[in-house]
């Protein structure tokens, strides 16, 4: 079998090794006679799992003790309902910083429970950038500070935590979380989908200091209540137990990699391959300002849109596969996460290359 180099946005690929782990337990985890996907998630062979994990990723990422680590379900879009819901605790405000599309999304939702206000925006420039901390306008009695660390769509990510006082920084990190060492305590709440650095779709991580927690709004779901599901060590309901598994043996290979640190240091290695092809060409195009590109999504442009097709279809042959740009900004985009070693990276740019001096 061969295995092709998936530049997916997400659901993305996972390591070869955590795979082939699931794939020789998947009849029988550990001597039980049972599946994971057919475990109690009450029963103490998944409970031992999914503290496993939990211990895992607080080491991973350090998170302080006064923090709780939630698992949930409904991904990034469920959270920008489920926050509010729970964060709001009596203020009719939250502040947006708009970097994208993600950001948009998150805005969109929120106005269902508050007033929202764009404190700042990268909107007239094409969403090339993260606006510079000094522009934005924030209200110090809003509920919280709202920012897409990492925009999936347009390539933009923020390498800075911005300082917003007394008010609580809140981030949508679905795409670059686990990529690099953050600073968990300067952020009142961290949220993100799974399925870009940590496991299948149908897992949501939530880092959520205690002090914002409790006073959920009284309309909140019991299943979305962050009290509620802390209290039940997220057990309320069924939890996503096949992708509790998996993300604890992604847990386990980025330890073994190294932890954050090494991790960060192989994706600007990966990310610096592909940027510099693409500084050094003419022929493509990437749209992000350099101090604010990302290391994880990667959208270019060829010169001539009518190459698209026939640049997508020639990756395709070569086992370069979703490599598409969003509908929103169209052109490629390179989704290089944690799981693509820099072989596939190397292959789409020799491909690249070869693109160019054929059509160039």
């Amino acid at each position: 079998m061969t295995r092709v180099y998936n530049f997916s946005p997400g659901p993305a690929a996972l390591p070869s090794s955590v795979l082939e782990t699931a794939a020789a337990e998947l009849l029988d985890w550990h001597g039980s006679g049972m599946s994971v996907m057919e475990m109690s998630h009450r029963g103490p062979e998944f409970m031992g799992i999914a503290q496993r994990a939990e211990a895992l990723f607080r080491e991973l990422l350090a998170v302080p003790a006064h923090y709780k680590v939630l698992f949930m379900q409904g991904g990034a879009i469920g959270e920008n309902a489920i926050v509010p819901m729970n964060l709001l605790r009596g203020r009719s405000s939250i502040d947006f910083v708009d970097t994208g599309e993600w950001t948009k999304k998150s805005m969109q939702e929120a106005q269902k429970y508050a007033r929202v206000n764009v404190v700042a925006s990268s909107a007239a420039t094409g969403y090339d950038r993260v606006p510079t901390r000094s522009s934005w306008r924030l209200d110090p009695d809003a509920a919280y500070v709202h920012v897409c660390s990492n925009e999936t769509i347009g390539g933009v990510e923020s390498f800075d935590t911005p300082d917003v006082g007394a008010v609580p920084l809140v981030a949508d990190m679905s795409s670059n979380l686990l990529s690099r060492p953050i600073d968990v305590a300067k952020y009142g709440l961290i949220y993100g989908g799974a399925q870009k650095n940590i496991g299948p779709a149908g897992l949501t991580l939530v880092v959520v200091r205690e002090d914002l927690i409790g006073q959920a709004m009284p309309l909140t779901p019991s299943a979305f209540d962050f009290g509620i599901v802390a209290a039940h060590d997220s057990m309320y309901n069924t939890p996503p137990t096949w992708a509790i598994y998996i993300a604890g043996l992604v847990f386990e290979w980025i330890q073994q990699r190294g932890g954050l640190v090494a991790m960060e240091a192989y994706n600007r290695r990966k990310a610096a391959v592909l940027y510099d092809c693409l500084d050094a060409s003419r022929f493509y195009r990437s749209p992000v300002q350099p101090e604010n590109r990302s290391l994880m999504n990667v959208p270019f442009h060829l010169k001539d849109p009518a190459l698209d097709a026939a640049f997508l279809a020639g990756a395709q042959q070569r086992g370069l596969v979703q490599l598409k740009g969003h509908r929103v900004v169209g052109g490629m985009r390179a989704s290089i996460y944690n799981a693509m070693p820099i072989e596939g990276v190397q292959a789409l740019v020799d491909w690249m290359q070869d693109f160019e001096r054929q059509h160039g």
